[in-house]
Protein backbone atom coordinates (compact mmCIF):
# COMPACT_ATOMS: atom_id res chain seq x y z
CA UNK A 1 0.00 0.00 0.00
CA UNK A 2 1.20 3.45 -0.75
CA UNK A 3 1.00 5.57 2.37
CA UNK A 4 1.86 8.71 0.45
CA UNK A 5 -1.40 8.41 -1.50
CA UNK A 6 -3.50 8.64 1.69
CA UNK A 7 -5.21 11.98 2.18
CA UNK A 8 -3.82 13.62 5.29
CA UNK A 9 -6.19 15.10 7.84
CA UNK A 10 -6.76 18.83 7.59
CA UNK A 11 -3.76 20.49 9.22
CA UNK A 12 -5.89 23.13 10.94
CA UNK A 13 -7.98 20.44 12.64
CA UNK A 14 -4.88 18.65 13.90
CA UNK A 15 -3.43 21.92 15.18
CA UNK A 16 -6.70 22.85 16.86
CA UNK A 17 -6.86 19.43 18.56
CA UNK A 18 -3.27 19.90 19.69
CA UNK A 19 -4.13 23.30 21.16
CA UNK A 20 -7.16 21.86 22.94
CA UNK A 21 -5.04 19.05 24.41
CA UNK A 22 -2.49 21.55 25.73
CA UNK A 23 -5.30 23.61 27.24
CA UNK A 24 -6.84 20.50 28.85
CA UNK A 25 -3.44 19.59 30.28
CA UNK A 26 -3.34 23.07 31.83
CA UNK A 27 -6.69 22.45 33.53
CA UNK A 28 -9.13 24.12 31.11
CA UNK A 29 -12.44 22.20 31.47
CA UNK A 30 -13.97 24.15 28.58
CA UNK A 31 -11.24 22.83 26.28
CA UNK A 32 -12.08 19.28 27.37
CA UNK A 33 -15.73 19.90 26.50
CA UNK A 34 -14.70 21.30 23.12
CA UNK A 35 -12.41 18.31 22.48
CA UNK A 36 -15.28 16.00 23.41
CA UNK A 37 -17.63 17.81 21.01
CA UNK A 38 -15.09 17.50 18.17
CA UNK A 39 -14.28 13.82 18.76
CA UNK A 40 -17.32 12.11 20.25
CA UNK A 41 -19.01 11.26 16.93
CA UNK A 42 -15.74 9.97 15.44
CA UNK A 43 -15.09 7.72 18.42
CA UNK A 44 -18.67 6.40 18.43
CA UNK A 45 -18.41 5.75 14.68
CA UNK A 46 -15.10 3.89 15.13
CA UNK A 47 -16.54 1.98 18.10
CA UNK A 48 -19.56 1.05 15.99
CA UNK A 49 -17.30 -0.32 13.26
CA UNK A 50 -15.48 -2.24 15.95
CA UNK A 51 -18.57 -3.60 17.71
CA UNK A 52 -21.35 -3.53 15.12
CA UNK A 53 -23.79 -2.56 17.86
CA UNK A 54 -24.92 1.06 18.35
CA UNK A 55 -25.59 0.82 22.08
CA UNK A 56 -22.36 -1.04 22.76
CA UNK A 57 -20.51 1.51 20.61
CA UNK A 58 -21.84 4.41 22.70
CA UNK A 59 -20.84 2.61 25.90
CA UNK A 60 -17.39 1.88 24.53
CA UNK A 61 -16.93 5.51 23.46
CA UNK A 62 -17.85 6.65 26.99
CA UNK A 63 -15.29 4.22 28.42
CA UNK A 64 -12.81 5.66 25.97
CA UNK A 65 -13.51 9.19 27.21
CA UNK A 66 -12.92 8.09 30.78
CA UNK A 67 -9.53 6.75 29.70
CA UNK A 68 -8.77 9.93 27.74
CA UNK A 69 -9.72 12.12 30.69
CA UNK A 70 -7.60 10.10 33.13
CA UNK A 71 -4.53 9.90 30.89
CA UNK A 72 -4.45 13.09 28.86
CA UNK A 73 -2.19 14.79 31.38
CA UNK A 74 0.50 12.24 30.57
CA UNK A 75 0.25 12.63 26.79
CA UNK A 76 3.73 13.93 25.98
CA UNK A 77 3.05 14.87 22.38
CA UNK A 78 -0.35 16.59 22.01
CA UNK A 79 -0.08 16.25 18.21
CA UNK A 80 -0.56 12.48 18.68
CA UNK A 81 -4.02 12.86 20.20
CA UNK A 82 -5.70 11.10 17.27
CA UNK A 83 -3.61 7.94 17.67
CA UNK A 84 -3.87 8.21 21.45
CA UNK A 85 -7.69 8.35 21.38
CA UNK A 86 -8.08 5.44 18.96
CA UNK A 87 -5.53 3.37 20.93
CA UNK A 88 -7.58 3.84 24.09
CA UNK A 89 -10.70 2.85 22.18
CA UNK A 90 -8.98 -0.29 20.95
CA UNK A 91 -7.59 -1.29 24.36
CA UNK A 92 -10.82 -0.59 26.23
CA UNK A 93 -12.89 -2.51 23.76
CA UNK A 94 -10.73 -5.53 22.98
CA UNK A 95 -11.25 -7.55 26.11
CA UNK A 96 -14.80 -6.48 26.86
CA UNK A 97 -16.10 -7.08 23.35
CA UNK A 98 -14.62 -10.43 22.35
CA UNK A 99 -17.57 -12.59 23.35
CA UNK A 100 -20.20 -10.08 22.24
CA UNK A 101 -18.54 -9.69 18.85
CA UNK A 102 -18.24 -13.42 18.30
CA UNK A 103 -21.94 -13.90 19.03
CA UNK A 104 -22.97 -10.94 16.85
CA UNK A 105 -20.73 -12.11 14.00
CA UNK A 106 -22.33 -15.55 14.15
CA UNK A 107 -25.78 -13.97 13.95
CA UNK A 108 -24.64 -11.58 11.17
CA UNK A 109 -23.42 -14.50 9.08
CA UNK A 110 -26.85 -16.09 9.38
CA UNK A 111 -28.55 -12.84 8.37
CA UNK A 112 -26.20 -12.39 5.40
CA UNK A 113 -26.79 -15.95 4.25
CA UNK A 114 -30.55 -15.39 4.46
CA UNK A 115 -30.44 -12.09 2.55
CA UNK A 116 -27.86 -12.78 -0.17
CA UNK A 117 -30.50 -13.08 -2.86
CA UNK A 118 -32.37 -9.93 -1.81
CA UNK A 119 -31.47 -6.63 -3.53
CA UNK A 120 -29.46 -4.35 -1.24
CA UNK A 121 -28.38 -0.77 -1.42
CA UNK A 122 -24.66 -0.02 -1.19
CA UNK A 123 -24.76 1.18 2.41
CA UNK A 124 -26.41 -1.97 3.69
CA UNK A 125 -24.08 -4.15 1.65
CA UNK A 126 -21.06 -2.30 3.02
CA UNK A 127 -22.31 -2.61 6.61
CA UNK A 128 -22.88 -6.31 6.16
CA UNK A 129 -19.46 -6.74 4.57
CA UNK A 130 -17.81 -4.96 7.49
CA UNK A 131 -19.79 -7.14 9.91
CA UNK A 132 -18.19 -10.26 8.45
CA UNK A 133 -14.65 -9.06 9.19
CA UNK A 134 -12.83 -10.21 12.31
CA UNK A 135 -12.71 -7.35 14.90
CA UNK A 136 -9.04 -6.45 14.38
CA UNK A 137 -9.43 -6.31 10.59
CA UNK A 138 -12.69 -4.36 10.96
CA UNK A 139 -10.99 -1.74 13.15
CA UNK A 140 -7.95 -1.51 10.86
CA UNK A 141 -10.19 -1.04 7.81
CA UNK A 142 -12.28 1.61 9.57
CA UNK A 143 -9.24 3.54 10.75
CA UNK A 144 -7.72 3.45 7.25
CA UNK A 145 -10.73 4.02 4.98
CA UNK A 146 -12.95 6.16 7.21
CA UNK A 147 -10.59 7.95 9.60
CA UNK A 148 -7.65 8.26 7.18
CA UNK A 149 -4.98 6.96 9.55
CA UNK A 150 -1.69 5.78 8.09
CA UNK A 151 -0.39 2.23 8.51
CA UNK A 152 2.03 3.45 11.20
CA UNK A 153 -0.82 5.11 13.12
CA UNK A 154 -3.00 1.99 12.81
CA UNK A 155 -0.09 -0.10 14.11
CA UNK A 156 0.26 2.31 17.02
CA UNK A 157 -3.47 2.20 17.79
CA UNK A 158 -3.59 -1.60 17.75
CA UNK A 159 -0.17 -2.02 19.45
CA UNK A 160 1.12 -4.18 16.60
CA UNK A 161 4.02 -3.99 14.12
CA UNK A 162 3.40 -2.00 10.94
CA UNK A 163 3.67 -5.20 8.89
CA UNK A 164 0.84 -6.75 10.88
CA UNK A 165 -1.31 -3.65 10.34
CA UNK A 166 -0.58 -3.88 6.60
CA UNK A 167 -1.51 -7.57 6.61
CA UNK A 168 -4.78 -6.92 8.48
CA UNK A 169 -5.69 -4.21 6.03
CA UNK A 170 -4.79 -6.43 3.06
CA UNK A 171 -6.98 -9.29 4.32
CA UNK A 172 -9.82 -6.89 5.24
CA UNK A 173 -9.70 -5.37 1.75
CA UNK A 174 -9.78 -8.85 0.16
CA UNK A 175 -12.75 -9.93 2.29
CA UNK A 176 -14.64 -6.70 1.65
CA UNK A 177 -14.10 -7.05 -2.09
CA UNK A 178 -15.28 -10.66 -1.97
CA UNK A 179 -18.37 -9.72 0.05
CA UNK A 180 -19.26 -6.78 -2.19
CA UNK A 181 -18.52 -8.42 -5.55
CA UNK A 182 -20.55 -11.58 -6.17
CA UNK A 183 -18.42 -12.39 -9.25
CA UNK A 184 -15.17 -12.11 -7.25
CA UNK A 185 -13.00 -15.17 -6.80
CA UNK A 186 -9.71 -15.60 -4.95
CA UNK A 187 -7.99 -15.95 -8.33
CA UNK A 188 -8.85 -12.32 -9.12
CA UNK A 189 -6.22 -11.10 -6.67
CA UNK A 190 -2.58 -10.70 -7.65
Amino acid sequence: MNETARPSPPKTGVLFDELLVVMVQQGDRGALNRLYARWEKRLVRAAYRYTGDAELARDLAQECWIGIWKGIGGLRNPARFRSYAFAILHRRGATHLRSAIRERDRLSEQVIENTQDAPQDDTLALQQAFATLPPNQRLAAHLYFVEGLTLAEIADVQSIPTGTAKSRLFHARRKLKAALSPDFTEGDLP
